[in-house]
């Protein structure tokens, strides 16, 4: 378990040195960090479909990203459940596993081939939980990169994707597909942004289609940020999973978020 959370952290670091290491050879377009509080509040249909599995929990979160003449990088790391776990514990219920201490991470990264709008991309997202759990998915393919003068961006991928989960081991997944998309706007003299992620997964190994439930998964946010002052970002997310997250069901809730921009 030590082991897991020193990779994740590791991941965390080297994807935070990337982010600033290219501002000294490349020129910067445009780059942000922040930190943040959140809850995330599942419906009870969802810990109903999971029986248990799904309980509500805050985290906490450093999220940073930048663009770069050469592509762009952004990740993240997530502490789930902060307050929460218990080291070496022998028996665990559906209960204790949904509110154990966990750390996610997440780091991509897209390089421009040549002066095209597609890009080289690899992200990588690992998780490990204070009950024993870890796994990680590697994502390696190609991005778009579509700007408008209107305030929408949207970066859509695909690729191939391989997971190392620790209770069926690892390899080939079959792909994984989806995109991150923004739309900047003003109402009424406040600065707003509708932002949505999300990620199909499809062709999965049979091993791990007995886990999630079917060959393809779905995984993904829908957000609305309000920015009252550079300083501060409030937002307010549906989440929402099919297939994934370890349960063979259709899982959603709402997470409450409130940031402080660097």
């Amino acid at each position: 378990m030590m082991k897991n959370n020193i990779r994740i952290l590791a991941l965390a670091a080297a994807t935070t040195a990337a982010m600033t290491a290219g501002t000294a050879s490349a020129e910067q377009y445009y780059g942000f960090a922040n930190v943040s509080a959140n809850y995330l509040d599942w419906t009870d249909g969802t810990t109903a479909r999971t029986n248990g599995g799904k309980e509500d929990f805050a985290y906490l979160e450093i999220e940073g990203g930048a663009g770069f003449d050469w592509g762009d990088v952004y990740g993240f790391i997530d502490f789930e459940n902060p307050t929460k776990g218990e080291w070496n514990k022998d028996y665990l219920t559906t209960k204790d596993k949904a509110e154990a201490f966990r750390i996610a991470s997440k780091g991509s990264i897209a390089i421009n081939m040549g002066d095209t709008n597609f890009n080289y991309y690899g992200q990588i997202y690992s998780i490990a939980d204070s009950s024993g759990f870890y796994e990680q998915n590697v994502t390696l393919g190609v991005s778009y990169d579509l700007n408008t003068d209107f305030g929408l961006w949207v970066k859509p991928f695909i690729g191939a994707h391989y997971v190392h989960n620790n209770f069926i081991g690892a390899g080939f997944n079959g792909g994984m597909t989806g995109w991150v998309l923004g739309y900047n706007f003003d109402l009424a003299g406040q600065s707003f942004m509708v932002s949505n992620w999300n990620e199909i997964e499809f062709a999965r190994a049979s091993e791990y289609e007995v886990v999630n439930g079917k060959q393809t998964g779905l995984n993904g946010a829908v957000a609305l940020w309000w920015l009252p002052m550079p300083q501060f970002t409030a937002g307010v997310q549906y989440r929402y999973a099919d297939n994934k997250l370890g349960s063979a069901t259709y899982q959603d809730g709402v997470v409450f978020s409130l940031k402080y921009n660097f």
